[in-house]
């Protein structure tokens, strides 16, 4: 563990930490924000996870959820997007490959050896975090985009591993998507039913834990048709009464702009799950 940035924000600090990861092979890097609070208690924890092309930098530099963290006093801590480097499989354009690991374990090759995001962010990057910072072990989840699909899916499979869950513009259906049908072939090989165990809306009518889902959605949102499809995760959770409060935002779009404007929401209802 090498830290490489360190900021005075909001009371705390935002750092940047590097580290070899064990479970992807590679160097990995990721945000962590440590609110005053911390210098006095160990503090709970919310996992950001981005969305496609973004690395640890985009939400703690253009989310401003520093000052709604310090004032609840959470840690937050914004892993990378995709394992790095130059022995890292990788593919050209911008939605397979580096910077694109959709929060799965690939099976395939020559994706299986190095992308494997869902073991990461669920059990080694905790372990690091709780041995290296004072924090606690109440976890809590949310992302953007693919990052929302990865915390909507990492907490359905995941049950008592995490207190809440958000997501601003998941991918909701990547099994039904052009993004999630390209990366899943690639990562998870031909067979669809593979596909459901990554799936939120599949996910929804085998869920054992009832975590209540809060997803904020921008109706101005370029991409809302064709690749996030909340109606499809709003008829699960009614067939199958998972509760879901899903806000629909008139004139947002998908970019940071829409984050800015609704993270101290979510800071807040995390906050009311970790106590």
């Amino acid at each position: 563990m090498q830290r490489i940035e360190a900021h005075a924000s909001f009371g705390g600090v935002q750092e940047v930490w590097q580290h070899d990861s064990a479970a992807l092979g590679c160097r990995m890097r990721f945000g962590v924000y440590l609110p005053p609070q911390a210098r006095e208690r160990a503090c709970p924890v919310l996992y950001w996870l981005s969305g496609l092309t973004c690395t640890e930098q985009n939400f703690i530099t253009k989310a401003n959820a520093q000052s709604h963290a310090a004032a609840h006093g959470i840690i937050v801590v914004a892993p990378d997007t995709s394992p790095r480097g130059e022995a890292v499989a990788n593919a050209e354009g911008y939605d397979l490959g580096q910077g694109a690991g959709f929060y799965v374990d690939a099976t395939q090759a020559p994706w299986a050896a190095h992308y494997r995001m869902h073991d990461y962010v669920v059990n080694e990057l905790p372990a690091l975090v709780e041995a290296r910072f004072p924090a606690t072990v109440a976890r809590a989840i949310s992302g953007h985009s693919m990052g929302g699909h990865g915390a909507l899916v990492l907490a359905l499979r995941n049950p008592g591993r995490y207190r809440s869950v958000s997501a601003f513009s998941p991918i909701v259906a990547p099994a039904q998507v052009p993004w999630g049908e390209k990366v899943f072939t690639a990562y998870l090989g031909a067979d669809r039913a593979a596909w459901r165990e990554w799936d939120a809306v599949a996910l929804i009518a085998g869920a054992s834990e009832r975590l209540p889902l809060l997803v904020d959605q921008g109706e101005a949102d370029e991409f809302l048709a064709t690749q996030l499809k909340p109606e499809l995760l709003e008829q699960a959770c009614f067939a199958y009464g998972h509760p879901l409060q899903l806000r629909r935002h008139a004139a947002y779009d998908h970019s940071y702009y829409f984050i800015a404007s609704f993270i101290g929401d979510h800071i807040a209802h995390h906050a009311r799950a970790l106590g």
